[in-house]
């Protein structure tokens, strides 16, 4: 590996290239003002304006939403993982076919292995812009988004088709369908109400965990907090750590499958191919796999960070044992 092949696998914070019109309810009163980032992966962008940093499949994606506040994204589910950390500000994810199945508050450093088959959505509830990282499972993540029959019909409102391709025209742009092409068909009310709504117990004890507690638990060893023996437990095609200064990775680690270091507080020291390279809070970066590195707080203070390393374990549905 080059100097450059590693500073290509670097995504900064700063340098980070948002689309607007990256989904269907970009033009939806509420929604229009969210900012979608694709990092690694094709992610689940429904826009050709969507830019992709990496390209190189991983076995995953990996992107971000930036939202200002009072701004929300739209009901929505997905057919494999989807696993959000808070980067910055205060944040309500809610559920259920309409929304109102139950919700929880996120704050920074928390994260939320949404499972599938439930209808999500979710929402900037602080004073000031702010940021969430997501995971998605599998090299397409799951083929798309699938959205609540709603979301399509206010979109439509407001002059936004999505194709059955995937694809968004939008009619405001003089856009139409392309012959032949048809508009990707909205669930029926049947389909639509036969997705989970499971409680807001359920889910914030099966799949939420917070930064402060990951932070005691990663005292001395990173804390396992997605895998199939972590404390979420599940196999979305990837496992998620938490990692201290105390669990720091001081002596070199390797795995046969991608990883990506993301840190959320402090700076962190990245030594890899020969190379010294520091990470702040929102860069992302990928150690290739067989490619030997260290990772460890450059500086005093808190430092916390997710590492995610793919696995061999198929992206799909969320796993129960």
């Amino acid at each position: 590996m080059t100097p450059q092949d590693l500073e290509n696998r670097i995504v900064r914070y700063g340098e980070l290239q948002p689309c607007k019109t990256a989904f269907i309810d970009a033009h939806t009163p509420g929604s229009d003002q969210k900012e979608n980032f694709t990092i690694i992966g094709g992610g689940v962008s429904e826009s050709p304006d969507q830019h992709v940093h990496i390209g190189l499949p991983h076995g995953f994606n990996i992107g971000a939403a930036g939202q200002p506040p009072r701004v929300r994204n739209s009901l929505h589910t997905h057919r494999t993982a989807e696993v959000f950390f808070v980067l910055s500000g205060r944040w309500r994810f809610f559920w259920g076919r309409y929304g109102d199945a139950g919700e929880v508050i996120l704050e920074k450093g928390d994260i939320f292995n949404i499972p599938t088959g439930i209808f999500r959505g979710f929402e900037n509830i602080g004073e000031d812009y702010a940021m969430i990282m997501a995971v998605l499972g599998g090299d397409d993540a799951g083929g798309g988004v699938v959205w609540a029959p709603q979301v399509i019909e206010d979109a439509a409102d407001h002059g936004l088709i999505l194709a059955e391709t995937g694809k968004l025209y939008d009619t405001k742009k003089g856009q139409s369908l392309p012959d032949g092409v048809k508009p990707m068909a909205k669930l029926s009310e049947e389909e639509a109400n036969s997705f989970g709504a499971p409680t807001s117990s359920e889910v914030i004890q099966g799949y939420v965990r917070r930064y402060l507690d990951l932070y005691g638990m990663a005292d001395t060893a990173p804390a396992k907090v997605i895998g199939e023996t972590a404390s979420i437990r599940d196999k979305p095609g990837f496992e998620v750590d938490f990692i201290t200064r105390g669990s720091a990775l001081t002596t070199k680690q390797t795995s046969d499958k991608p990883t990506v270091l993301m840190p959320v507080t402090g700076h962190w020291r990245v030594r890899c191919a020969g190379l010294s390279k520091t990470l702040a809070p929102g860069d992302t970066m990928s150690v290739p796999e067989n490619t030997a590195y260290t990772c460890e707080p450059s500086m005093t203070g808190e430092a916390g960070l997710y590492r995610v390393v793919a696995t061999n374990d198929p992206a799909g549905l969320t796993w129960t044992s």
